[in-house]
């Protein structure tokens, strides 16, 4: 393989017949082979992407001492902004690596679903107000704007998916409803100093969730997917194309037939102006008790014990949480 494969998803969303059988038949093949693909026809505007970025840049050109401002302050920690070298995605496998090199905004779901899951102490965190940035103004409208683009679109992927699996349609968009999916608003600023001995701009992980749907500005230090024989590979997606990969729930879904790919965010050169970037993430987390149980193929055993969304994705959490050199030596799965 020498290219993540582009696939024009308007043909199943549109309900043409044989377009559906076709799209279907390249997110399999993309699934089982790699993890990875990049999207067309999604139905997200390439103006609405744009604006969003220019509003994201526009939030991380403010002062630090301005940013920490919409810092999380309990214990949501998937909340609000995250400076420079505050987290360790290799931690997630059980790397001892420097601390990653970008600041994040982070939001959960902007409907509440508190009430509903008061009787589940554990969902309290999942389910947490947002910490929106009000500066510089229209950045918490547009956060919460692309939210909504991707919450639609993510239903979309997760119909495709379902079909592609031989499953109805509506198989994991029923469990949706009271979903807990993260936006990540990801910032890469040129590097002023040299890096760490083996830091990244983000380490090499996996993704938590079922799916993560991604759009990226240009900028040299890109995103790097890792193909079956051990290689390397950027992920170059054109302007107005979405990047979507699988994340760890998926495979365990489907009882590893489809895979869960290491990728990561590699590190530009000193002092190189033109390597700024952005990447905005939406990680898709079903309803946090969703029950994620193994779809075993014809003659296949399941793999994995039963558990659900919400203890899945909270031990990942965790785990991205710890320091480098606290981070467990067994290896582990990330996002």
């Amino acid at each position: 393989m020498d290219a993540i494969p582009t696939i024009d998803i308007a043909p199943f969303l549109a309900g043409d017949p044989d377009g559906r059988r076709a799209v279907v038949e390249q997110v399999a093949a993309a699934c089982r082979e790699t993890g990875f693909l990049v999207i067309a026809g999604h139905g997200i505007s390439r103006e609405t992407l744009e604006e969003t970025f220019r509003r994201a840049f526009a939030f991380y050109d403010l002062p630090a001492a301005e940013k920490a401002r919409w810092g999380p302050t309990g214990p949501a920690r998937q909340r609000g902004y995250h400076g420079v070298a505050t987290r360790s995605l290799a931690a997630t496998l059980g790397q001892q690596t420097p601390l990653d090199l970008r600041e994040s905004v982070f939001l959960g779901p902007v409907d509440d679903h508190q009430v509903h899951f008061a009787n589940l102490p554990e969902a309290a965190t999942a389910y947490a107000p947002n910490i929106l940035p009000d500066d510089p103004p229209g950045t918490a409208e547009a956060f919460t704007g692309i939210y909504r683009e991707y919450e639609r679109l993510s239903l979309d992927l997760l119909r495709i998916v379902a079909v592609a699996l031989g499953l109805p349609e509506d198989h994991f968009t029923a469990l949706m409803a009271r979903h807990f999916s993260i936006l990540g608003v990801h910032h890469y600023p040129a590097l002023a100093t040299a890096p760490e001995p083996g830091q990244l701009r983000a380490g090499a992980h996996t993704d938590f969730g079922a799916m993560t749907i991604l759009a990226m500005t240009e900028g040299r230090g890109g995103l790097e997917a890792r193909t079956p024989d051990g290689r390397w590979l950027p992920v170059l997606p054109a302007p107005g194309e979405l990047v979507v990969n699988l994340g760890d729930m998926m495979q365990r879904w489907t009882n590893d037939r489809w895979v869960s790919t290491l990728h990561r965010v590699v590190v530009p050169e000193l002092g190189d102006s033109g390597s700024r970037r952005l990447s905005i993430g939406y990680f898709v987390h079903p309803d946090f008790d969703a029950a994620i149980e193994c779809l075993p193929g014809p003659g296949e055993a399941p793999r994995h014990p039963p558990t659900t969304a919400g203890a899945h994705i909270a031990e990942k959490i965790a785990r991205s949480h710890k320091a480098p050199f606290e981070a467990p030596l067994a290896r582990g799965t990330s996002g």
